[in-house]
C-alpha cells in the first residue's frame, strides 16, 4: 500500500510518501511558513518559494508534486486523541470528537485538524486515518495516569496524564524488541525519544505502563525549551507574579536547556561546554540526571529492565547523552561498549551488560503508514 502522510502543524505541513509493503519513503518533504510571508516547499532537497495562505493552498501545492493516482489511502499525525485506544479511520463523528479534544492540545490538534479538513476536502474519494501520539500510553493502568486531585473534577474536565510521542514510542519498542531477537510480549523495556521535545516510556510486555510526558508535553524530562518536571507551587506562584499566560510561556519555551544555560540545541551546549561554560555544563548535568531518574523509576515500576532504547534527533545522535544517562546504572545490570558507543551503535551496551542498551533510529511516518494500512485492513 501507497500512503501519503500528513503532519500539519500550525505553519507548516510535512508529508512523505510511503510504500508499506517495502518500508520504505518514496519521497518526503513539507511546506513551511504557511499564512505568513514567503512560504517554502522543501523536498528532495530543494526549496522552492509557493503560494500557501492556509493548509489547503500548502496541500494543494504537495498535491502538484505528488503522484496522487498511486496513493491509496492517507494517514494524519493527530497530537491528542484524548481517551482513543487506537488509530481510527476518519469519520464525521471522528472528526467532532477530534474537536472536543482541541482545547486539551491547543497548539497542535487545531492544525492536525485543519490538516485533516484540507485533505478530506481534496481527496474525498480516499480513506484517512488519524493515528493518534496518545493511543499508544492508553494501557497505562489507573494508578499511572490518575492525578491526586478530587476525582469529580478530573473526570469531568478530563484532567488525567494521557502521555505523547506515542506513535515513536510503539514503532521503537517493537523495533528494539526485533533486535534483540525476542517476542516484545516478553520484554520489559524503556524508550528514551530525546529531542528538541523528550519523553521516556516503560513499556511491559508490548503495552506502555508509563510515561513522562503527562496532560501536556510539558510533564517530564528537561527539554530544548520545555522545563520538565517542577513544583506545582512554583507554578502558582509563577502564575500570580507574571499572570498565567506568561507563566505558560516561560516554562514551554523559555526553560529547559535554554533556560538553564541559552542554548536550547544540543549541539550549542558541546560547543559552550568545550569553551569553558560551567551553566552549560550544568545544563548537561541536570538533563542527563533527569533521564537516569526515569530510567531508574521504569525500571522499579516493571518489576525488571531487559532493553533501551535511544532514539530522536538526541538519542540517536548524541554519545556524551547516552554515556551519562547510563552512568552509575550498572546496578541495574547496564554497563555501555565507550568504543560502540561512540561509533553510534547500534548495539551500544558491552557483553557482560545484562540489559540490551541500543540506539534504535525512528520513523514516525513510517509508523503511522503502517498503522494507517493495519486500521483498513480491520
Amino acid at each position: 500500500m501507497k500512503v501519503l502522510v500528513l503532519n500539519a502543524g500550525s505553519s507548516s505541513l510535512k508529508f512523505s510518501l510511503t510504500d508499506t509493503e517495502d518500508e520504505r519513503h518514496l519521497l518526503r518533504g513539507s511546506v513551511e511558513r504557511i499564512g505568513l510571508d514567503h512560504p517554502l516547499l522543501q523536498m528532495g532537497g530543494e526549496e522552492q518559494e509557493v503560494a500557501a495562505p492556509d493548509h489547503r493552498a500548502a496541500l494543494e501545492q504537495v498535491l502538484k508534486r505528488v503522484p496522487v493516482h498511486e496513493v491509496n489511502a492517507v494517514g494524519h499525525r493527530v497530537v491528542h486523541g484524548g481517551d482513543y485506544t487506537t488509530s481510527s479511520l476518519i469519520t464525521p463523528a471522528v472528526l467532532e470528537r477530534l474537536e472536543e479534544y482541541a482545547p486539551l492540545a491547543p497548539l497542535h490538534n487545531p492544525a492536525n485538524i485543519a490538516g485533516i479538513r484540507a485533505a478530506l476536502a481534496a481527496m474525498p474519494d480516499l480513506p484517512q486515518v488519524a493515528v493518534f501520539d496518545t493511543a499508544f500510553h492508553q494501557t497505562m493502568p489507573e494508578r499511572a495516569w490518575r492525578y491526586a486531585i478530587p476525582r469529580e473534577l478530573a473526570d469531568e474536565n478530563r484532567y488525567r496524564r494521557y502521555g505523547f510521542h506515542g506513535t515513536s514510542h510503539r514503532y521503537v519498542s517493537r523495533r528494539l524488541a526485533e533486535q534483540m531477537g525476542r517476542p516484545l510480549t516478553e520484554l520489559r523495556l524503556i524508550v528514551l525519544h530525546l529531542g528538541n521535545g523528550a519523553s521516556a516510556s516503560a513499556v511491559k510486555f508490548g503495552k506502555s505502563v508509563d510515561t513522562s510526558m503527562g496532560f501536556t508535553p510539558m510533564e517530564g524530562l528537561v527539554m530544548g525549551s520545555r522545563a520538565g518536571d517542577v513544583d506545582p507551587g512554583l507554578v502558582l506562584e509563577l502564575a500570580r507574579r507574571l499572570g498565567a499566560e506568561k507563566a505558560g510561556e516561560l516554562l514551554n519555551k523559555q526553560s529547559g536547556l535554554l533556560g538553564l544555560a541559552g542554548y536550547s540545541d544540543l549541539r550549542d551546549l558541546h560547543r559552550a561546554i568545550a569553551a569553558g561554560s560551567e551553566s552549560a555544563e550544568m545544563a548537561l548535568r541536570i538533563y542527563t540526571y533527569r533521564i537516569k531518574k526515569y530510567v531508574g523509576a521504569y525500571a522499579a515500576a516493571m518489576g525488571g529492565l531487559d532493553g533501551v532504547a535511544f532514539t530522536a534527533g538526541v538519542g540517536e545522535n548524541d554519545a556524551e547523552v547516552r554515556r551519562r544517562s547510563m552512568a552509575g546504572l550498572e546496578f541495574l545490570g547496564i554497563e555501555l561498549d565507550d568504543a560502540a558507543n561512540l561509533a553510534g551503535g547500534p548495539l551500544i551496551s558491552s557483553a557482560a551488560s545484562r540489559v540490551e542498551v541500543r540506539v534504535v533510529p525512528t520513523d514516525e511516518e513510517l509508523a503511522i503508514a503502517l498503522d494507517t494500512e493495519r486500521v483498513l485492513a480491520g
